[in-house]
C-alpha cells in the first residue's frame, strides 16, 4: 500500500508541474492538499511519510479523531477543512483546524470570529463562492456574476461585514465545480472564481487575496489553467474512498 500510495503522488505531482508549465506558472505556486475523508489514520500516516504536507477532510468529527490519533507525526501536517461547516461545530473548528475553506455565510463568519477570540487566535480562512448557482453546493452565490450589479453589490455588503472581524484572516475563495463530462468544461467555472477574487482584491487591497482553492482529482489542470494555487485531491492519491 506504501509503495503505491506514493506512486500515486508522485504522479499527482508530475500532473501538477505538467499543468503548471502549460499555463506559464510556478508549480511551487500551487498547494497541494491531499484529502484524506473517509481514508484510516494509518493510511493517512502513511501519505505523511511519503511527503504529504497538508490533509483535507469534510466532517469535523471525523477529523477529531484522526488528529487526535496522529498527533504524534513528524513532521505535523497542516489540516484542511474543506467541507461544509455547521454552526455548531465552528468552536470545535477553530481549535482543530488550521485553514477553513468552506466559510459560506456571513453568521457563520461571526461564530468564528467569537470562537477564535475565546482562543486568542487569528483564523486564516476562505469564502466559498457557488459559482456554478447549482442548489446542492453551499456557497455565496451571485446570479449573473460581477455583471449583476444589484446581486453583487448585496453580495459586497457581506463581504465586508465578514473583513471587519476582528480575527477572521481572509485569504482568498474556494469553489467546487460542477461535475463535468470533460475537464475544459470545468474551466469557465473556475475562470469566474479568479474573476471574482481579482476585482475583490482591487476593491479591498489590505487583504492579501491570493489563494484560489479550487480543482480536484478530474479537473486539476483546468483549474491550474485559471489560477489555482490550492488543489484538492483525493482519489488519485488515496485510491476510491473507504465507506463513510
Amino acid at each position: 500500500m506504501n509503495a503505491e500510495l506514493r506512486q500515486r503522488l508522485v504522479a499527482v505531482h508530475e500532473q501538477i508541474a505538467a499543468a503548471a508549465e502549460a499555463a506559464g506558472r510556478n508549480p511551487n505556486e500551487i498547494q497541494l492538499i491531499a484529502v484524506s475523508k473517509t481514508h484510516p489514520a494509518e493510511v493517512i500516516a502513511a501519505a505523511v511519510a511519503a511527503g504529504v504536507t497538508d490533509l483535507g477532510e469534510n466532517r469535523v468529527q471525523e477529523a477529531h479523531q484522526k488528529i487526535s490519533a496522529l498527533q504524534s507525526l513528524h513532521p505535523k501536517p497542516r489540516w484542511h477543512l474543506i467541507g461544509h461547516l455547521q454552526r455548531n461545530k465552528a468552536k470545535l473548528a477553530v481549535e482543530l483546524f488550521d485553514l477553513i475553506h468552506s466559510v459560506d455565510s456571513v453568521r457563520l463568519a461571526e461564530t468564528l470570529d467569537r470562537h477564535a477570540r475565546e482562543r486568542d487566535r487569528r483564523l486564516p480562512v476562505l469564502l466559498q463562492v457557488n459559482v456554478s448557482g447549482e442548489e446542492s453546493k453551499e456557497g455565496f452565490w451571485v446570479p449573473g456574476g460581477i455583471a449583476n450589479s444589484v446581486a453583487y453589490s448585496s453580495f459586497l455588503r457581506e463581504i465586508e461585514a465578514i473583513l471587519a472581524l476582528p480575527t477572521l484572516e481572509v485569504r482568498g475563495l474556494m469553489t467546487i465545480a460542477p461535475i463535468v463530462a470533460r475537464a475544459d468544461e470545468a474551466r469557465p467555472y473556475f475562470a469566474a472564481l479568479r474573476q471574482l477574487r481579482d476585482d475583490l482584491a482591487r476593491r479591498y487591497p489590505q487583504i492579501n487575496w491570493r489563494e484560489l482553492s479550487m480543482g480536484m482529482s478530474d479537473d486539476l489542470s483546468a483549474a491550474i489553467a485559471e489560477g489555482a494555487t490550492m488543489v484538492r485531491i483525493g482519489r488519485a492519491i488515496f485510491g476510491e474512498r473507504q465507506i463513510g
